[in-house]
């Protein structure tokens, strides 16, 4: 046990090394892979079911997260952990499915014990693993062979280079598949609806118009002191100015008040006419959420009236009822 801090020990260098190790055998990947992927990519493709990765220890945990990362990119996915699989869990394959076993020895006793099952069921197998001559990829119907991958553990032992090329690999795989479903952000989003990605990408203005329920309106010949009461209530310092037909005309904001008494005017007794913004800028209901913060930003503004097609306000938004939601 260390009991001295050992102050001459190069740390970073020990790091470094670690990482152009992993760093390396990721680049050897790129050219080991042959076109056989190419069938691989469009047998996911074309599948209409799952694609259910396994694995143990350490490359179960890599089945994990590029069974995620399917996921969440358009790819139906889950994993399925071998032993829980020889007692039960095997009846959630069907033979629609595509089964993607990661063992880099090829040898791994637990996915050795489920592959007959799989076989009878008749789902597909692709193996990934490190050597073409192991028993996994002997009974795949595809392989991708990582190859011998040298470990950043000086001592060969703990899975390290050979996680992370895998790892990698799905993620590639993941970004090619992404790429044939010409899988866009919006669709990113879908399926990440509680993030802030969801929310930059899905909410509209008219989600937060109905959130926020605050619409003080007034028409062009009201007098300045009424108005005031409005602002106050609303508690957005500001209202929209509507026309007969209940059309947005201007708006007229605490700040216009203030530098109308500020040049020594007796405005309060006074009528809005001369005082409001005319023809301001508006945003639609259907409108990204973001948009509305764009606009607020880019022209200073603190609050933007929401109108509907006919141009009818329905509601008037602060840049804070934006910004507390992480756009």
């Amino acid at each position: 046990m260390l009991t001295n801090m050992e102050t001459n020990t190069n740390y970073l260098g020990s790091i470094k090394e670690a990482l152009e190790t992993e760093a390396n055998e990721i680049l050897k990947l790129k050219d080991r892979l042959d076109s056989g992927v190419n069938d691989i990519i469009n047998m996911i493709l074309y599948c209409d079911k799952k694609i259910i990765f396994t694995g143990m220890g350490k490359s179960g945990l890599i089945g994990r997260k590029i069974a995620a990362t399917f996921a969440s990119t358009g790819t139906p996915s889950f994993f399925l952990h071998p032993a829980e699989a020889l007692h039960g869990d095997l009846g959630k394959i069907t033979k629609d499915d595509i089964v993607m076993a990661i063992s880099n020895s090829g040898e791994t006793e637990e996915i050795m014990k489920i592959l007959p099952s799989i076989r009878r069921i008749g789902a597909k197998i692709i193996g990934i693993v490190g050597s073409k001559t192991s028993t996994l990829a002997s009974r795949s119907d595809f392989i991708i062979d990582i190859g011998d991958i040298e470990e950043a553990c000086p001592l060969g032992l703990a899975p390290t280079s050979t996680t992370t090329v895998t790892l990698a690999l799905g993620d590639a795989l993941a970004v090619a598949l992404l790429k044939a479903r010409d899988f866009k952000p919006e669709n990113f989003a879908l399926f990440h609806p509680g993030g802030s990605l969801g929310r930059r990408l899905l909410l509209t203005v008219n989600h937060i118009a109905k959130r926020k329920k605050v619409n003080p309106t007034t028409d062009a010949h009201a007098d300045v002191k009424d108005v005031l009461f409005k602002m106050t209530e609303s508690g957005l310092g500001a209202v929209t100015v509507v026309d007969e037909k209940g059309q947005v005309c201007g708006i007229l904001t605490d700040g216009d008040i203030r530098r109308e008494l500020s040049k020594g005017n007796q405005v309060l007794d006074k009528k809005i006419t001369d005082i409001y913004t005319k023809n301001p800028i508006v945003i639609h209901t259907n409108h990204l959420a973001t948009e509305a913060l764009r606009i607020m930003e880019d022209h200073n503004f603190d609050v933007l009236p929401v109108v509907q097609k006919d141009n009818k306000p329905i509601a008037l938004i602060h840049i804070q009822d934006l910004t507390k939601l992480g756009l």
